[in-house]
């Protein structure tokens, strides 16, 4: 994929950033020799990427990938097994980063622009909850998926919250207390992710989604992921409650009256993300 806008930033950076088609924004993990593992440093700069990504009004989608053999294998083992030498045998670095992580899955379901992962590779662990965490993923057949903390004594619970939110309990529990890895036509069968594709059609199938999307008007791409995501925790008299307010006010939205009325005279809608 092509850089169609604004530059990458430097190389060596822990996260990329570009812009392969108008509209869309992308961040690739670039931790290739750690498997991208999620450093804090890593897990903050993803975070406030997204931050300025949300608050960027020429982006409408993002993408998230990574480079080198590995989509993300969780968090990295080596920075936590350091923290152990302080007084506290880690305590408070493994508070901060659990929090880092927390703050950085909610950052991603609570942006305003949907989120795709582009899944190449193995995601276990923190890098399994990242793609679960995404609104849409795609993932390449040579990539897999798995939960294997409990196969070093550290159950996968920060994972568990995500996963469990996108697939069945029986297959969130068996990815769980087993560790054993799923391929991606599982996981797209579990709807972890949307679906699996040839590796070498997965960039075609990534930027077909995304444009797809980008082509939509940002403030009803805005108010419908949000809108998903709370109703899901309510009862179903309260989601119909609230799912028509959010109607009523959609209704109301510039976007909508120039889409409803470019569909009656059977012509193509010309956004104002308003």
């Amino acid at each position: 994929m092509k850089d169609t806008s604004r530059n990458a930033v430097q190389a060596d950076a822990v996260l990329l950033t570009d812009h392969p088609a108008p509209g869309a924004a992308r961040l690739t993990l670039n931790r290739p020799a750690q498997r991208n593992s999620l450093s804090r440093e890593l897990m903050q700069r993803m975070t406030e990427a997204l931050n300025e990504l949300a608050a960027d009004a020429g982006v409408r989608v993002i993408l998230l990938g990574a480079q080198g053999p590995a989509f993300c294998a969780g968090h990295d083992l080596r920075e936590i097994t350091g923290a152990r030498s302080e007084d506290d045998k880690g305590r408070a670095f493994f508070e901060a980063t659990m929090a880092e992580c927390s703050t950085l899955m909610q950052t991603i379901v609570e942006t305003p622009k949907p989120v795709i992962a582009r899944v190449h590779a193995t995601a276990t662990a923190a890098g399994c909850q990242l793609v679960a965490s995404c609104d849409l993923a795609v993932a390449g057949r040579a990539a897999y998926f798995a939960t294997p903390g409990v196969n070093i004594g550290l159950f996968c619970s920060t994972p568990m919250v995500a996963l469990a939110r996108n697939v069945g309990r029986k297959h969130a529990m068996e990815m769980l207390l087993t560790g054993e890895p799923i391929d991606a036509d599982q996981a797209a069968t579990m709807g972890l992710v949307n679906r699996a594709v040839a590796d070498d059609e997965l960039d075609q199938a990534v930027m077909a989604l995304a444009e797809s999307i980008a082509g939509k008007s940002g403030r009803t791409l805005a108010i419908g992921k949000a809108a998903f995501y709370r109703q899901l925790e309510m009862p179903l008299a309260d989601a119909y409650a609230y799912a028509s307010e959010v109607m009523v006010h959609n209704m109301l939205t510039a976007d909508a009256q120039e889409g409803i009325g470019a569909f009656l005279d059977k012509r193509s809608p010309t956004w104002t993300h308003q």
